[in-house]
């Protein structure tokens, strides 16, 4: 659970709660009046009329991981009929730097074949998301994650929601050590929550003097808060997009500190131009030893400052737009005590996933396996859910998530990968690997059909779209070119679409916006270059700027940086630059 109680030298950790209700928006005063977070939720789950729960308590159970949605597909044949919708519930793991033992595995597929619709999902955000739960369902699916040594707790909501972790920290000395900060922080950074215990473990409140909160207060944060870890070169987790985010910086003795870069965020609403993707700031560096006294002051500068009146504009890169880099890089340093250090020299050269069987330093193998979409289940011929159940029994290490949705079975003695490999075989598993450079590098949200944000198809749609990509990229000789595609549902952007190299995100059904110019390493945004666009028009477009990128591209010139050289679209330097 949070270790916010502990102090951490000078940072101003309390929570002051007394900033008036009628100063606040609507959301932060329902966080407030909630009782820390319970509402009414015990009251609807035994609500058996309805599938759903209240509209109140569809808002707090975010914190607890928890999304009500219902069935878009079937919502027009269910109003026809006079039927209240197909009402089912998201629940989202929390689950540091995507790492689990085999025996968690194993409970994570048997609570998704008894409530989950047999299917899993990876997340952008290595973790798991369980689709199709319904109401009756979601007690036994949290006590069942309880028993595995899981929980949801933060993993939606205004808080500091799942901590990412680079790469495979049994890899090497320095990646283990940099996991086990990310481990530390995520449970540092969540609420305490007693609310969640006694809701869904059916724990008695017990009455005390001392605040529940004494970091996060009554009104939580503003909006959603991500921290990140990352080694480079490779910048797999997009630290630019994270709210905070830590760049290790390694020496001759190992982890000597970390870089740190603050205010990054992919959201955004179409044709309100005070909203934008943004990319995190460098602002210094600091040892090992102080990280979570950097999460400390870096969020109570957020929870203080940022805005509680226009919820469009709570996220911390609006906070440090609004108020300056500066400014809040001082105030950063007077809560933490002292000065950060200057940012040390590092470099970023790829944010993808190196497939198939890799060595770490302690001899130990690891297999990384495609995963499209992060889409875990069974089809004919391709029995990954299965599969991966057949792994986990045999094997007794560990299975990492990434954050472009594809898995590690990782710490494989010797001994195993044979029996691995003739595992994935017998599945139809065993040319997954075996991409094209686009579909490698390809990821997508959820959207349609259960995602109420969602405005038009992703996950189902990004395969088809894909291939039809692929054939213009194989007519020009580029297949094996490896190019970001990034494909989303809405302006809200889970697949980080705002630094693809070819981004999309959904406007209507069968229409998107198509942005272009975004950084292979995660390090630009890119800009759009077609709007309110079907298939037809996007691919006539693509295929147009393929061509000319394999005529007049420079030797080992990635895609997203021809299209700016070549005039497609003009390079987008900061974030309020996007909407113009």
């Amino acid at each position: 659970m949070a270790n916010l109680t502990e102090a951490h030298g000078p940072t101003d950790r309390s929570r002051d709660v007394s900033q008036p209700l009628e100063r606040l928006g609507p959301d932060e005063t329902l966080k407030a009046n909630s009782d820390q977070l319970r509402g009414g939720i015990v009251l609807s789950l035994l609500d058996r009329i309805t599938g759903a729960v209240s509209e109140s308590d569809i808002k707090l159970m975010k914190f607890q991981g928890i999304y009500q949605q219902d069935d878009r597909d079937i919502c027009d044949e269910r109003r026809r009929q006079k039927l209240e919708p197909a009402y089912q519930f998201m629940v989202r793991v929390r689950l540091a730097g995507g790492v689990c033992s085999s025996e968690q595995w194993l409970k994570l597929d048997e609570l998704a074949r008894a409530y989950g619709g047999e299917t899993l999902r990876i997340t952008t955000r290595q973790t798991f998301q369980f689709h199709w739960i319904l109401k009756r369902d979601l007690k036994s699916t949290i006590q069942g994650l309880h028993e595995a040594l899981l929980d949801t707790i933060a993993a939606c909501g205004d808080d500091a929601r799942g901590v990412m972790c680079s790469v495979n920290p049994s890899l090497s000395a320095l990646h283990a050590r940099v996991y086990a900060l990310a481990t530390q922080a995520s449970d540092h950074a969540i609420p305490r929550m007693p609310a969640y215990h006694e809701i869904w473990y059916d724990k008695q409140r017990v009455a005390g003097s001392d605040p529940e909160e004494p970091f996060y207060g009554k009104t939580y944060m503003p909006r959603k808060f991500k921290i990140g870890y990352v080694i480079p070169p490779t910048n797999d987790i997009d630290v630019y997009t994270q709210d905070l985010g830590f760049i290790a910086i390694g020496g001759p003795d190992g982890l000597e500190g970390f870089n740190i870069v603050i205010g990054g965020g992919m959201g955004r609403t179409d044709q309100a131009h005070a909203t934008y993707p943004r990319l995190a700031d460098l602002i210094g560096f600091v040892r090992a030893d102080k990280t979570m006294a950097v999460i400390d002051a870096v969020m109570s500068v957020q929870r203080d400052f940022g805005d509680r009146l226009d919820r469009s504009r709570a996220r911390f890169k609006y906070t440090i737009d609004d108020k300056g880099l500066d400014w809040i890089k001082a105030e950063i340093e007077a809560r933490l005590g002292f000065p950060l250090q200057a940012a040390r020299p590092y470099e970023f050269t790829s944010n993808g996933d190196t497939f198939g069987w890799t060595r770490g330093e302690d001899g130990r193998h690891h297999y990384t396996l495609f995963v499209e979409s992060g889409r875990l289940d069974n089809r004919p011929g391709r029995t990954l859910l299965d599969a991966l159940r057949e792994v986990a029994s045999l094997h007794r290490g560990w299975m990492r998530l990434t954050p472009n949705q594809n898995l590690m079975i990782t710490n494989v003695a010797a001994r195993d990968r044979t029996e691995i490999d003739a595992i994935l075989e017998a599945h139809g598993l065993s040319s997954a690997n075996h991409q094209s450079g686009l579909r490698l590098n390809a990821i997508a949200c959820v959207a349609l059909p259960t995602c109420g944000l969602a405005m038009a198809e992703a996950e189902r749609y990004l395969p088809a779209f894909t291939s039809k990509l692929e054939a213009i990229l194989t007519a020009h000789g580029l297949q094996a070119e490896p190019i970001t595609l990034r494909l989303s549902g809405c302006p809200n952007g889970c697949s980080r679409p705002y630094i693809a190299e070819i981004g999309l995100t959904g406007r209507a059904p069968g229409k998107y916006n198509l942005y272009l110019g975004g950084g292979f390493h995660g390090q630009r945004l890119n800009k759009m270059d077609l709007e309110n666009a079907g298939e037809t028009a996007i691919l006539e477009r693509l295929e147009a700027i393929i061509a000319h990128y394999a005529e007049d591209r420079l030797a080992g010139e990635p895609f997203g940086d021809f299209a700016i050289r070549a005039g497609y679209v003009p390079e987008v330097r900061a974030g309020r630059d996007f909407n113009t």
